[in-house]
């Protein structure tokens, strides 16, 4: 037997089953990559994490994140979850009320605040950089946006850890009512190397400010329930162009109904321009697997 400590949470929520779920296995020295990769396709959730003993001075924990099909270098969901565990299974303690994650992306640092079901985690993200500037009327996007009621804002492709189309539409009703053309989607994700369009609109709830939706068009075609680095993009997009809600930098965001999930996240801009992305996490399954 090779057990190992794992545990399943939900992530950007204050209960389970809103947020976008992820599976986190601890104790992962003696993993190799085909056995990570293995257990990522056996979980068939969007991302499993492996969390190993700080190795780099300054970091808290190391991570591996796998996707069912492929190594990721960043994510938001699974960087917030695995902190989560991290703290929970005792593995790391936060520091000044920070934690450093070290993994392919380098080291990043996670904002920890409050305690038990009230805690939230925002991790500082990769630097975002506009790759391009696109007019609706492009040929690339005619398909994908096609029917869309766009809003003020041009759509953009942006990198930040993922890559993503950025796509305002005018409206939140519009938003939510919209049905994506998958076929099209994914053709602009492989044209693009991109993740696929990431859409929002404005909103005049009183808990968020905008309303999200990422439908993912490669290397499968989903729509992702909640996505810590697609918003982190879009956060970084709307600083760049004096667009952000609010007057403070920080602002939620709605995510993942239309998929029967309701996540809100948290995005904060700060001085530096820096953008960090969070929220709760919700710890679901606590045990063992047993993997050789």
């Amino acid at each position: 037997m090779a057990l190992r400590r794992y545990m399943q949470v939900d992530v950007f929520a204050d209960r389970p089953g809103a947020g976008n779920p992820l599976a986190v296995v601890l104790d992962a020295q003696g993993l190799d990559d085909a056995a990570m990769q293995a257990i990522a396709r056996w979980t068939r959730l969007p991302e499993t994490t492996f969390l190993f003993p700080a190795s780099a001075p300054g970091a808290s924990y190391g991570i591996r994140i796998f996707s069912p099909r492929r190594e990721v270098p960043f994510a938001g969901h699974p960087s917030v979850g695995s902190a989560h565990v991290a703290l929970a299974a005792g593995l790391a303690e936060a520091k000044d009320g920070v934690l450093v994650q070290d993994g392919i992306a380098g080291q990043l640092p996670l904002r920890v605040t409050g305690d038990g079901r009230e805690r939230t985690i925002a991790v500082r993200t990769p630097r975002s950089k506009v790759l391009e500037i696109a007019s609706p009327d492009d040929p690339r996007l005619a398909r994908p946006l096609a029917g869309l009621p766009l809003g003020t804002l041009p759509p953009a492709l942006v990198e930040g850890g993922r890559r993503w189309w950025l796509v305002e539409m005018a409206n939140e009703a519009a938003l939510r009512a919209a049905s994506p053309d998958w076929a099209a989607i994914g053709q602009l994700a492989n044209q693009t190397e991109s993740m696929g369009v990431c859409v929002f609109a404005r909103s005049h709830d009183p808990v968020y400010y905008l309303a999200v939706r990422a439908w993912v068009g490669a290397p499968a075609q989903f729509e992702d329930a909640a996505s810590g680095a697609a918003n982190a993009t879009l956060a970084a997009w709307l600083a760049s162009q004096g667009a952000l809600p609010g007057d403070s930098g920080f602002y939620r965001i709605s995510q993942g109904r239309e998929v029967g999930h309701d996540a809100i996240i948290e995005l904060d801009v700060d001085a530096d321009g820096e953008v960090w992305s969070g929220g709760r996490t919700c710890t679901v399954v606590s045990g063992q697997i047993d993997w050789p």
